[in-house]
């Protein structure tokens, strides 16, 4: 079972619809993934507001930077 993960973004951002759709086959097969917008956290903007998309593992905290692809995700995954 893959781990749970966050893929924090916020609403307009194109990287972040791209980071979407290379996951989208992944959540087919059972991944979860909470998108986090970014703009509700002063906290959260502050951290990522220069990375997103970040894709982040629920379980360890480990973050996968963008550019990833579905392949690259996998691995983050397998870690």
């Amino acid at each position: 079972m893959p781990p749970e993960c966050q893929l924090f973004g916020t609403l307009g951002c194109h990287l972040c619809e791209a980071a979407e759709a290379e996951l989208m086959p992944l959540v087919e097969y059972g991944l979860l993934v909470e998108l986090v917008d970014i703009a509700e956290s002063d906290a959260q903007l502050e951290t990522y507001a220069l990375r997103i998309p970040v894709l982040r593992r629920a379980d360890t905290g480990a973050e996968l930077d963008w550019p990833f692809n579905t392949d690259r995700i996998v691995l983050f995954l397998r870690d």
